[in-house]
């Protein structure tokens, strides 16, 4: 999924919806923290891609409590 897509899905989501995607993203990424530790990790990009993509998360979350986001 592209960048743009993304945060345009993720500004149509509610609130709670973007906490419980920020709760799957940061498990998520714990899990491929551990992967890359015990040296099972493929792909070691999707580390930064999940850490990326929580800030994104964690952005709408702020826009939209400072109600700059409807």
């Amino acid at each position: 999924m592209k960048t743009k897509d993304f945060v345009v899905e993720l500004k149509n989501k509610s609130e709670a919806e973007l906490q419980t995607e920020l709760v799957s993203a940061k498990k998520e990424l714990f899990n491929l923290r551990f992967q890359n530790a015990t040296n099972q990790l493929d792909n070691s990009s999707r580390i930064n891609e999940v850490r990326k993509n929580i800030a994104r998360i964690q952005t709408v979350i702020t826009q939209k409590q400072k109600g700059l986001l409807k």
